[in-house]
């Protein structure tokens, strides 16, 4: 029997107001199709005007093209649509669009922030900052759990781990809920302009912020995580001023809102769940890790990425061209029947080790991704030790976005 998918239209601002239920329907007839679909954009003011791109919304073809980065580049860009050219000039080149070599440089830097021993080291800031957390919904009472809680804590750490200063913080809490707010589509001419500009100013601040520490701490190193970035690792290799303000906004933006989406998410599923919740709770340590990779895989912290082919190649009997686009739905690929039974069923018992919910295979997997396990982890525990009966309360406020899965506000009690 032919799949009608007429209706459907990937590219366009009206498929992204669509309930997440509707959406993910959508992308479930796509999979049933022999091949991905591929469709035309519209021009996007103040940003590339692309003729296009094939979805790929089965988890084997993610899982393809993400292990394949020679072939399926992330140059110019992984955002959809792409950002203009003069972006790169004024921020500097972000490391998830890079491909190798220059990618394997940044990412041989960096990857030391992230060893085993440093976040193990990270684990007691951690419990202290979910504990100060937990102190204040106690104090001011529950209200909107992404405010008080989801997106507290990956901020906090990550500051912690650079030693920003305590009075530089709020600062950046700002910048970064204004980034945020970009990620989302834009409706209009005006409101791209001023989404853009306000954009700009929070990343050429944050950008000033990090650079100027890193002076000082190249001089008088700290221990922190910007000392270990601009000094040298043992092959000499240390990031410019500029590769550290693109890494900074990097990891401000991608490093929260995996943990704070999830987070945010996670408390309604938990809510609207009961079972697995009694579940989690009877056993939390024999559970929690199950529970974690469960909501990352439901939620799609990050909903796609683009990349740009770079020699013919064949995808599944569909023949690609060289130039062509094509763009990884992790959602969809995460609700692939042949790989999750049951799939709009959460189960935190479920075998989710094949979720592509940091990313595929391959070279850009999240760098992130233990950090924020042991963010997530953490304060479960304590909300759910200390707030027995925290639960969400109506429904969440969903950014309109076509690339992050954001929850604005979750109200909730305990």
């Amino acid at each position: 029997m032919a799949i009608d998918v007429a209706d459907i239209d990937l590219a366009d601002l009206g498929f992204w107001r669509k309930p997440p239920k509707e959406r993910n329907e959508a992308f479930a007839r796509l999979r049933q199709l022999e091949h991905p679909v591929f469709f035309e954009e519209k021009r996007v003011p103040l940003l590339r005007s692309g003729k296009g791109f094939y979805a790929l919304v089965r988890h084997a073809d993610v899982v393809e093209a993400s292990r394949n980065a020679k072939v399926f580049s992330s140059e110019p860009a992984v955002t959809n649509p792409e950002p203009p050219g003069w972006v790169k000039q004024v921020f500097g080149e972000s490391m998830v669009n890079m491909d190798d070599p220059r990618h394997a440089r940044l990412r041989r830097i960096v990857t030391r922030s992230f060893s085993p021993r440093m976040l193990a080291g990270l684990q007691g800031d951690i419990e202290a900052a979910c504990a100060r957390i937990v102190d204040d919904v106690v104090e001011d009472g529950p209200g909107d759990f992404v405010h008080q809680v989801a997106a507290r804590l990956p901020i906090h750490v990550i500051c912690d781990m650079l030693d920003i200063p305590q009075e530089l913080r709020e600062k950046v809490h700002e910048h970064v809920d204004v980034s945020t707010a970009y990620t989302g589509v834009r409706p209009s001419l005006a409101r791209s302009i001023q989404l853009a500009g306000q954009n700009m100013l929070a990343l050429l601040a944050l950008q000033r912020m990090v650079i100027k520490l890193g002076h000082e701490r190249a001089a008088d190193p700290q221990g922190d995580l910007i000392s270990l970035l601009v000094t040298a690792n043992p092959d000499g290799e240390k990031l410019t001023d500029k590769e550290l303000g693109s890494f900074f906004a990097l990891l401000l933006v991608a490093g929260n809102e995996t943990a704070r989406n999830t987070m945010a998410h996670g408390i309604k599923l938990l809510t609207d769940n009961p079972a697995q919740r009694e579940l989690l709770t009877s056993d939390f340590d024999g559970h929690i890790n199950g529970a974690i990779e469960e909501m990352v895989r439901y939620v799609s912290p990050i909903m796609q990425f683009r990349r740009t082919v770079t020699q013919d190649y064949s995808l599944r009997g569909l023949e690609l061209k060289q130039g062509d686009k094509v763009v990884l739905f992790y959602g969809s690929a995460n609700r692939d029947e042949s790989v999750f039974p049951d799939p709009d069923a959460f189960d935190i018992t479920r075998d989710t080790k094949p979720h592509v919910g940091f990313g595929g295979p391959g070279p850009h997997f999240c760098l992130g991704a233990n950090l924020a396990r042991q963010e997530m982890r953490t304060m479960f525990r304590e909300l759910l030790t200390r707030l027995p009966g925290i639960r969400a309360v109506g429904e969440p406020e969903l950014l309109l976005s076509n690339f992050d899965n954001s929850v604005r506000s979750q109200p909730f009690t305990f």
